[in-house]
């Protein structure tokens, strides 16, 4: 019978989906406008900021995909399920939008260089849309601090590419106001670094799980020693811990323990400290005797 915590993570998981299902259809609308706006009027700006927006619509994609997948069992086939799906579409995401970003300095390059007329006063308009818009998402997603990692992660997203509306305002004033064409270019090429900045995430956490490195919060060395801090174990070798995605993990390792130690006790120790101190559920510790005399695997 299911457990009244059970309840409450499906419940939650449902109150997620449905946040971000909104967001998703927000922006992926404010999208296609900013990209057709940008381009009939002539901003290269608001052209970059749409693109900016497909980080936020990644995100949001990646974010639905994590609660999908948390939902659905494991098989004989597949014992960890889809997890890694994840991480393979942050990678092809975080790279398509490094390469969006290199087209879009070339054209600002040569907009600087040969400044093309801009609509300011259609600029502003959209741009201040834009941050009507992204401050309703900031809202829909402000639950990050009570809901799921999911939401946390795609507020952030928001939050910059707010930042990003605004920069678009500004050049949106500086060309009608002042006359100054070169300020769309400008705009666009900081709001590519921006770009890189939101995206970069996306691509080193995904390299980092696929070359299965030490998770980056966990100190393998700290780690090692609260293992040898377990009563009755003496030394622990091969040591390994890893991401099965982004916030799963698992661990294997062998330990030496002293004569007459309890193995059971051992073990148990050792499952309770890595699951609350480090968050590893995922683990295969084997014991070794003292005089390396192998024995056979426990697991747990």
């Amino acid at each position: 019978m299911p457990s009244d915590h059970d309840h409450s993570a499906h419940v939650g998981v449902a109150g997620d989906r449905r946040r971000l299902f909104i967001v998703l259809g927000v922006t992926s609308a404010f999208f296609v406008v900013e990209l057709v706006g940008g381009y009939l009027a002539g901003s290269l700006a608001l052209m970059t900021d749409a693109v900016h927006l497909l980080t936020d619509i990644a995100a949001l994609c990646i974010s639905l995909l994590t609660l999908w997948i948390s939902t659905r069992p494991a098989s004989s086939a597949k014992t960890y399920g889809y997890l890694r799906a994840e991480i393979l579409g942050a990678l092809v995401n975080g790279l398509f939008l490094w390469l969006l970003v290199v087209f879009i300095w070339i054209e600002a390059i040569q907009r600087l260089r040969h400044p093309e007329p801009v609509a300011g006063l259609a600029v502003m308009a959209i741009a201040i849309a834009g941050i009507a818009i992204n401050t309703f998402s900031a809202w829909m997603t402000s639950a990050a601090g009570a809901g799921g990692l999911a939401l946390r992660a795609v507020f952030l997203h928001v939050i910059s590419d707010l930042i990003g509306a605004v920069g678009v305002l500004v050049s949106g004033a500086l060309v009608y106001f002042a006359g100054w064409a070169a300020a769309d270019p400008a705009v666009s090429i900081l709001i590519g670094l921006l770009i890189l900045y939101s995206s970069w995430d996306l691509v080193r956490e995904g390299l980092d799980i696929l070359m299965e490195s030490t998770p980056a919060h966990i100190n393998l060395e700290e780690l090692r020693g609260d293992l040898l801090a377990v009563d009755g174990t003496k030394e622990v070798h091969d040591l390994h811990v890893w991401c099965l995605t982004t916030h799963q993990f698992a661990l294997s390792a062998h330990a030496v323990v002293i004569p007459g130690a309890d193995h059971d006790r051992v073990l148990d120790d050792m499952c309770r400290m890595l699951q609350t101190k480090f968050n590893i559920h995922h683990m295969t510790v084997q014991l070794e005797y003292d005089n390396r005399r192998p024995q056979e695997p426990d697991h747990f």
